[in-house]
């Protein structure tokens, strides 16, 4: 059975089955929020070797992982103790932020310049945000970039962002930055990873 962190064919397949159902869940426009990613995180790992099955599905912070805090590198994520709030503050922007978007932006219109910046904008903060937060034990990156692929596909864009290998581009500095509180760097290697994307295509 393949590790949790392995980029294994069985990875590969179930992070393919839960980009195809947020597909039909971000085009459908349903209210997003943060519980989603509990299902998304739970079907990534099946068929995987995990450490403690009390890892899938949950929160950090919650009954069964009090006190499990996270690091990548020399950053740490938020106190398990506070991840239950940082996520409702996460739930409270990205509601807004998409009743925003959906105003300007109807189901099926084309994007202007300017909403094509505003929609990459939001896929970079719901990416950065769930890095710093890194609510899970483990598949915080691979939940982050299915957030990204969420909102980039409820405005009409394809799933751009890689989900394994990770992207480069300078994705990796981006996300150390993401962990210290700075977006602006997400938000311009994502619109490069969508231009990149978009060139592949044509």
């Amino acid at each position: 059975m393949p590790d949790w962190d392995e980029d294994s064919p069985q990875l590969r397949l179930n992070l393919e089955s839960v980009l195809n159902r947020i597909k039909s869940d971000a085009e459908a426009r349903h209210r997003p929020s943060y519980r989603m990613a509990l299902r998304w995180q739970a079907t990534m790992m099946e068929g995987l070797a995990v450490p403690d099955p009390a890892y899938l599905g949950a929160f950090r912070g919650s009954p069964a992982l009090q006190g499990v805090n996270v690091r990548v590198g020399e950053y740490p994520g938020v106190d398990a103790a506070k991840v239950s709030g940082q996520l409702r503050l996460f739930d409270t922007k990205l509601s807004a932020s998409v009743a925003e978007l959906d105003k300007r932006i109807p189901s099926g219109s084309p994007l202007t310049p300017n909403l094509l910046v505003a929609v990459i904008d939001l896929c970079a903060w719901v990416h950065a945000e769930w890095v710093r937060i890194h609510p899970f034990a483990n598949g915080n990156g691979r939940t982050a970039r299915l957030w990204a692929n969420y909102i980039a596909m409820r405005y009409g864009l394809p799933p751009f962002v890689t989900l394994r290998p990770r992207p480069a581009a300078g994705y990796g500095a981006a996300g150390a930055a993401a962990m210290r509180g700075d977006i602006k760097p997400t938000e311009k290697v994502f619109q490069v990873l969508l231009d990149d994307f978009l060139h592949r295509k044509s």
